[in-house]
């Protein structure tokens, strides 16, 4: 075969495979983006995130993932978190929030998301990150697994880290509507057909078991739901007499069918349009 024919194949294969590249400077933004096909680390300069003061109804939730993030900023050691249970209640909103409000305190401290269905290539983001002289939250916004996802084996390289160890300056932190990371009529089917049924589930919902920290979110009651919004419009300036705001919050919800942070947020959002108050 001659040297042009090799060469066409060898651009062919590029394209479909395309090199990683190299990793950036992190020293240039607070966060990072992680993409494959190429493998690449993005940076975001400016985070999409809200002020962890206006996260309300999650004070323990907050105190105890800011405290555990505090540490490992600090260089100690930290656990892995799982922030489970309701639909926008602020499961990922605390993550950045809690970034946020550390980073200007610790600027090392870095927040690198990894999708869900890029979880097979955590294993070459962690060999970017590992040797880095900064410290990484690797965080994973709504991670969950279905009957033949093999995607939890590569999520243990970050949980357990294999023979060489989860590195000492990468922490994960994840979201999930779902305790076990696996809807429960799955869990119970798996049981039921098994032929051992002890057996048929450990290995997906024992993931769970390994983050240290479990933090559960719940469905906010009305007066939660109120207390947001009162606390957005204090924060961004916008007087709206007390008994309209409160009719308007609850027929905004009604229309909606249902209450939660995000609910709140998506009001607020209208409101402040409609009163002429930018959200910057």
């Amino acid at each position: 075969m001659d040297e042009k024919a090799l060469n066409r194949i060898a651009d062919a294969l590029e394209r479909m495979a395309p090199a990683p590249l190299a990793a950036p400077s992190f020293a240039t933004a607070p966060a990072f983006v992680w993409h494959v096909d190429p493998d690449r680390l993005e940076p975001v300069a400016d985070v999409n995130r809200v002020d962890l003061d206006l996260l309300v109804g999650i004070n323990r939730s907050r105190d105890t993932l800011l405290d555990n993030t505090r540490r490992f900023a600090a260089g100690f050691k930290a656990n892995n978190a799982l922030l489970w249970g309701a639909r926008g209640m602020g499961k990922s909103s605390l993550v950045k929030a809690v970034h946020g409000t550390l980073q200007p305190e610790y600027p090392s401290l870095k927040l690198v998301e990894l999708q869900r269905e890029d979880m097979s290539s955590v294993a070459r983001l962690l060999n970017h990150l590992r040797n880095a002289k900064f410290r990484f939250i690797l965080f994973c916004d709504d991670l969950s697994f279905s009957h033949d996802d093999q995607h939890y084996k590569s999520l243990k390289a970050v949980l357990d880290g294999g023979i060489e160890g989860r590195p000492e300056n990468v922490v994960f932190y994840a979201t999930s509507n779902r305790r076990h990371l696996m809807p429960r009529d799955m869990i119970e089917n798996e049981r039921s057909s098994a032929i051992n049924p002890s057996e048929a589930v450990e290995e997906k919902v024992s993931l769970s078991d390994r983050f240290g920290l479990w933090l559960g979110f719940h469905p906010c009651d009305q007066d939660e739901y109120l207390s947001m919004i009162d606390r957005y419009c204090a924060a961004y300036g916008v007087a709206v007499d007390a008994e309209t705001l409160r009719a308007e919050a609850i027929e905004w919800q009604a229309t909606r069918g249902a209450r939660s942070g995000r609910v709140a947020w998506q009001f607020f959002v209208d409101l402040a349009g409609r009163h002429g108050v930018h959200l910057d």
